[in-house]
């Protein structure tokens, strides 16, 4: 029963969700590069809100700054290339 816990901790806990969710953000915004279609862009949206709302759940759990500061340096990136495909998908209307 022991092993089992310490995984469940380890894969809810703040750091481990704020990963994941960068990931997840990640091939999210790399397909809507890929296809700018509306759907895509919204689902690269909405991915990024789960990355924030991870951030902000990492900073109040004291979790590792160098984590913290990483994730917040690919989430800007990953915003910009965002901006980038919607305004794409605007020229082309």
């Amino acid at each position: 029963m022991g092993k089992n816990s310490d995984k469940s901790w380890k894969k809810d806990s703040p750091n481990t969700f704020l990963s994941n969710s960068v990931q997840k953000a990640n091939r999210a915004v790399k397909q809507a590069m890929s296809h700018p279609e509306e759907m895509a862009v919204e689902h690269a949206f909405n991915s990024i809100s789960r990355v924030e709302n991870a951030l902000f759940n990492a900073e109040q759990f004291n979790e590792q700054v160098n984590t913290v500061q990483q994730s917040k340096e690919q989430l800007d990136l990953m915003k910009q290339q965002l901006n980038k495909v919607q305004e794409i998908m605007e020229e082309q209307e």
